[in-house]
């Protein structure tokens, strides 16, 4: 059975707020995309985070954003594609620094909210990203939503394309992830969490909003920090997984 990792957006706090309880988390996943300061995380917070990590051995990957501040990351925006290549570029050197005060390094590269929904079709915008991961490193992973066009433009140009899944998220029939803004698109319901966690990982399928089972193909599973009880529930996910039989481990 093929391993699966265990991510998390951390870092996504500024100066005094703080969103995620990132100690307690680290202790869970095996992957940390930290937030770059685009859409959360500023220095203190990127560098206390980078620290955490590396002390248990928590992969650290770059979650890099669209510029909002303040719609999180969630906005819709249209970015020049030489802009963004260069904004992409700029977060994960920002992050390299704290990484590798730590001991560390940065390991992978993930878009965060609007910008990867935007990269699963657009391919102007999948293609900058991708250039803009290729300015710092041409052989940082990419972690994405299987079938998009960042994750395929990233095979083409060398760099490793990790597909993720999302267990607290619901799908479409195409095996996109449900808009926020419509009911259900996030699950609350933890038994139901753990059961798709568990389902993802040893079949590689779920069940879509329409009621229709649907291939995932995932190396990588996502649990978001930002939601009540977040803490708990990744612990009992982890559990569920390990008294599966699936080993938890990181992807890079």
């Amino acid at each position: 059975m093929t391993p699966i990792d265990l991510n998390a957006d951390l870092g996504e706090g500024f100066g005094r707020w703080r969103l995620t309880d990132d100690e307690r988390l680290l202790s869970v996943v095996t992957s940390a995309n930290v937030a770059c300061g685009f859409h959360a995380g500023d220095a203190a917070t990127m560098r206390r985070v980078c620290e955490l990590a590396a002390e248990r051995g928590v992969t650290i990957g770059a979650q890099v954003s669209y510029r909002d501040l303040a719609g999180f990351g969630r906005r819709a925006m249209d970015v020049p594609p030489a802009e963004l290549a260069a904004e992409v570029a700029y977060q994960i050197g920002a992050l390299e620094v704290f990484a590798r005060a730590a001991g560390a390094r940065v390991a992978y590269v993930k878009p965060h909210g609007a910008l990867y929904n935007r990269v699963v079709h657009d391919e102007e915008q999948a293609r900058a990203v991708v250039d803009g991961v290729l300015l710092v490193d041409d052989s940082l992973p990419v972690l994405g939503l299987p079938g998009s066009r960042l994750l395929e433009l990233a095979a083409k140009a060398g760099l490793p394309d990790v597909p993720e899944a999302f267990a607290d998220r619901a799908y479409t029939d195409q095996g996109t992830l449900v808009p926020r803004a419509r009911e259900g698109a996030v699950l609350t319901d933890p038994e139901t969490v753990v059961e798709r966690s568990v389902g993802l990982a040893r079949s590689g399928t779920v069940v879509a909003d329409s009621g229709a089972r649907i291939g995932v193909r995932a190396r990588s599973l996502c649990l978001h920090g930002d939601t009540p009880g977040a803490v708990e529930l990744a612990g009992r996910v982890r559990r569920r997984l390990e008294a599966a039989g699936v080993r938890v481990e990181s992807f890079a």
